[in-house]
């Protein structure tokens, strides 16, 4: 497998692309050889859902609001379902989540309309905090996975 052979240092880097959390990068490219791509996603998984709130608002930072134009081609592909006449609702909602969460809003947007996104959104703000950090949780575990799958490790 490809992903086993790489450095180090070109592990990481790879696996930064799909989530920023450092610790994370760390520990998967640490658990080296995996020999097989299924046993790799299992512990990318598993390394996700072992971070600490602080990793995962690390890994926040550079995932884009929906609805924004993203900078990274991934997060592009991920939010083609969000067109310039939707921006407008999504940049008030988003401001609002912001506000209660203090963080941007997380969803694997990869396959999803920015109707159904923009209703996810609204029903979240109903979380309270301990619910929707569980919540982004489990949606940085979907994500990271596609974008690892993305690779071709």
């Amino acid at each position: 497998m490809r992903f086993d052979g790489l450095s180090r240092a070109d592990a990481e880097a790879e696996l930064l692309a799909c989530c920023a959390s450092r610790r994370w990068a760390a520990a998967v490219a640490e658990g080296r050889p995996y020999g097989s791509a299924e046993r790799l996603f299992a512990a990318a998984r598993r390394a996700v859902r072992d971070l600490d709130w602080a990793d995962v608002e690390e890994a926040l930072q550079a995932h884009p609001r929906i609805g924004e134009r993203a900078a990274s081609a991934l997060s592009r592909a991920e939010q083609s379902g969000v067109g310039d006449r939707d921006r407008a609702a999504f940049t008030a909602a988003n401001a609002e989540y912001e506000e209660r969460f203090g963080h941007v809003f997380l969803i694997c947007a990869s396959g999803r309309g920015a109707p159904e996104m923009l209703a996810e959104l609204r029903e979240r703000l109903g979380n309270d905090p301990a619910r929707e950090r569980d919540v982004v949780h489990g949606e940085l575990v979907k994500i990271t996975e596609l974008r690892l799958r993305r690779l071709g490790t």
